[in-house]
């Protein structure tokens, strides 16, 4: 059957977009970037007012974007099990409190800052708070860091944030929409339970769906896993959770062969979509959202880079990790993402100043932009941190004693041959002064023989 010309433009398009971000990801591997900030670029380039605006693939685009988070957390999922999950989700309870607290301060000052009034105020707040679980997830992949000590704490921070959005999305829906208060519970108490029910079958049944899903055949196991996930997160999307919760919960519930099969038939079709949701990203705002409101985007986003560190640092020392650890989670916390966009797109539709979407969308593409910049420069600032013995080492015996214990964060004595902190290798340091050296007579003996040396007045004369 012969193409009609919708049909040609749209693989002209698909394919010139595609390989456009095969040769920007091969230049970030070659530079030693994560490509997630050259995706990012990328799709400004062809959004609105860039160079080439896409016209007939947008809509493909947008449901690759949708498809893509949920292999980045189902992935991210992979790599944990339900009882990981739920000791995670209680030991960082007070990191997810301070973490959207803190960071939600920056969106409310600045829209009361801008007069935009109480409800706007409250949806702005929502922006700043929560990170992209999608951008963290794949910076932890692309940088190798799922093993590291930090990373529990960081997903548990991300998960707690997904949850609170269960809650704040039908409160902020309900105020914006002026609707009774019973209906805003009734919305708020559908999301918790739907996500109570996901968790609990997760922990109970997981082995029953790992059987139930696991094949030899790479071919069956692939459609069965991402049809399961897909399932799930429409289910979660439906009663007012976010589709990654669902995505990642899934993931959570899978063990034993599965796991191992699904990594290895999915990866590449994370890594595909995952480019796409990126461009997707880009595509919202188009360059014309740059040149609007840069002063209030500019203090929006230092103020809310402090605030995220410092949360992002807090959560790091609940898991037990040494300083490079703690920075290294301070920096990966850093991009904003879909769920900022969501509330933004919910504020817009029900009555909030224009200008809060152009500032809402520029400040998730610099954010996101940024983020995986600071993730990578965290890395040799942590290095140095430690070569230097500056910071936590320069304290108490104690403290040196546990920070260098630590070493790079990962698990403590650091026994990895690529460790470059060498109080980290195999070995604690003692806490406390170094005990005396013992004398010849002692060690050749095992009695101690006192020294003639003079002490005191008399070997002064």
């Amino acid at each position: 059957m012969p193409l009609g010309v919708h049909d040609v433009s749209l693989l002209l398009e698909l394919g010139g977009l595609l390989f456009g971000l095969g040769v920007v990801g091969r230049l970030a591997a070659r530079v030693g970037l994560s490509p997630i900030p050259l995706y990012l670029l990328a799709g400004l380039a062809v959004g609105r007012g860039g160079i080439h605006p896409l016209v007939t693939s947008r809509s493909f685009v947008e449901t690759g974007a949708k498809i893509g988070v949920v292999l980045l957390l189902l992935l991210l999922g992979l790599e944990y099990t339900a009882d990981e999950l739920v000791s995670t989700l209680r030991a960082q309870a007070p990191s997810g409190v301070v973490d959207l607290l803190l960071n939600a301060v920056p969106g409310v000052a600045t829209a009361v800052w801008l007069g935009w009034g109480a409800t706007a105020a409250l949806a702005m707040g929502g922006v700043t708070a929560v990170s992209s679980s999608g951008i963290v997830s794949k910076l932890l992949a692309d940088l190798g860091r799922l093993p590291n000590r930090e990373t529990p704490g960081i997903l548990g921070v991300l998960v707690l944030e997904d949850l609170a959005m269960a809650v704040y999305l039908p409160v902020l829906t309900g105020l914006l929409a002026r609707k009774a208060a019973a209906g805003t519970a009734a919305a708020v108490a559908v999301a918790v339970g739907a996500f109570a029910v996901v968790l609990f079958v997760a922990l109970r049944y997981g082995p029953v769906i790992s059987r139930l899903v696991f094949s030899s055949n790479d071919e069956v196991l692939l459609l069965r896993v991402l049809g399961l996930a897909l399932l799930v997160a429409g289910l979660t999307q439906a009663l007012g959770l976010s589709s990654a919760v669902g995505a990642f919960l899934v993931g959570i519930a899978l063990s034993g062969h599965v796991v191992a099969g699904a990594r290895t038939v999915l990866a590449p079709l994370r890594d595909l979509f995952a480019a796409v949701f990126f461009v997707f990203f880009g595509l919202q705002a188009g360059p014309a959202a740059f040149s609007h409101d840069v002063p209030p985007v500019a203090c929006l986003v230092a103020a809310s880079v402090v605030t995220k560190l410092v949360s992002g640092w807090y959560a790091g020392r609940r898991v037990g990790a040494g300083r490079g650890g703690r920075v290294r989670a301070a920096a990966s916390l850093v991009p904003r993402g879909e769920f900022s966009i969501v509330v933004a797109g919910v504020a817009v539709a029900s009555g909030a100043p224009h200008r809060f979407a152009s500032v809402a969308v520029a400040y998730v593409i610099v954010t996101a932009v940024l983020g995986p910049l600071a993730a990578r420069v965290a890395e040799p600032v942590a290095r140095w941190s430690l070569r230097s013995g500056r910071g936590v080492f320069a304290g108490s015996p104690r403290r040196v004693s546990e920070a260098a214990g630590r070493g790079c964060g990962r698990s403590s004595p650091c026994r990895r041959a690529t460790c470059r902190d060498p109080r980290a290798r195999g070995r604690r340091p003692r806490a406390g002064p170094r005990p005396p050296r013992r004398c010849r007579a002692r060690r050749a003996t095992g009695r101690h023989r006192p020294s003639r040396r003079p002490t005191g007045r008399a070997a002064t004369g």
